[in-house]
């Protein structure tokens, strides 16, 4: 919370050196109220408003990494356990909309000796695809279907929110009380008290995006092992900075 208080002793010679420009351009009048008052004190205030969700929305990053001896042999292997993997999503429920390529790679592999020149031993082909989940509760089980067709890379998963606009909303309001509530204190230690808000801006916010994300090598598995993702929750917050007049 960051709170600026400014006391008003000489606006009025600014004021009237603005209104002597304004006579002498032939400005018309205008009702626009000039942010900081001519008489009382201003307060400034940053406060921070905050509410929670839980996530709605997974995002995980799938892939198949192959070797082979040739760039095609390692190209086609590939492309087969992907389109394993993709049929796997498809018919676990994942909308086409919700599954895109994130990465497609082909890069040689070489063995390295002292004193040698480095040995080509084949290549090594990647595809990974980024893939939504709107139910986050059926991500573990996804996630243990797409090892069993292949998928030996995954990062993830990311938990959002889906729809963050009410909340944001919560949490504006709350940094607008906040804000009131710290302008009250103030007043009150200075022996003086709130007239009213003179401007709102919004500073910043955060919908609950994605934090740091775990990252999962996937590996073999027992046949019973499952995958579990708990969502948990997510702070939403909205920053904004409100200028009060104090008298």
């Amino acid at each position: 919370m960051v709170v600026r208080m400014t006391t008003l002793a000489a606006i009025a010679a600014a004021a009237a050196i603005t209104g002597t420009g304004a006579a002498t351009a032939q400005t018309a009048p205008t009702t626009v109220e000039p942010l900081v008052p001519a008489q009382g004190t201003v307060l400034d205030v940053t406060a921070q408003g905050r509410t929670t969700r839980v996530p709605d929305l997974a995002t995980i990053r799938a892939g198949v990494v192959s070797q082979a001896a040739t760039a095609s042999a390692a190209l086609a292997d590939n492309g087969q356990r992907m389109a394993r993997v993709i049929a796997a999503l498809r018919k676990r429920g994942v909308a086409p909309r919700d599954i895109a390529t994130a990465t497609v790679g082909l890069s040689p592999q070489y063995r390295y000796a002292d004193g040698q020149p480095p040995a080509l031993t084949g290549y090594q082909a990647s595809n990974t695809v980024s893939i939504r989940f709107r139910d986050v509760a059926k991500a573990g089980g996804v996630l243990d279907a797409l090892v069993a067709e292949g998928a030996n890379q995954i990062d993830g998963p990311s938990l959002s929110i889906d729809r963050p606009e009410a909340a944001l909303d919560e949490a504006r309001t709350d940094a607008v009380k906040r804000a009131r509530a710290r302008a009250d204190l103030y007043a009150a230690a200075a022996g003086l008290r709130v007239v009213r808000m003179v401007s709102i801006a919004e500073a910043g916010q955060d919908a609950g995006n994605p934090g740091p994300q775990p990252v999962f090598m996937a590996r073999a598995m027992a046949a019973d092992a499952r995958t579990e993702i708990a969502p948990g929750e997510k702070d939403v917050t909205a920053t904004l900075s409100v200028r009060f007049l104090l008298q």
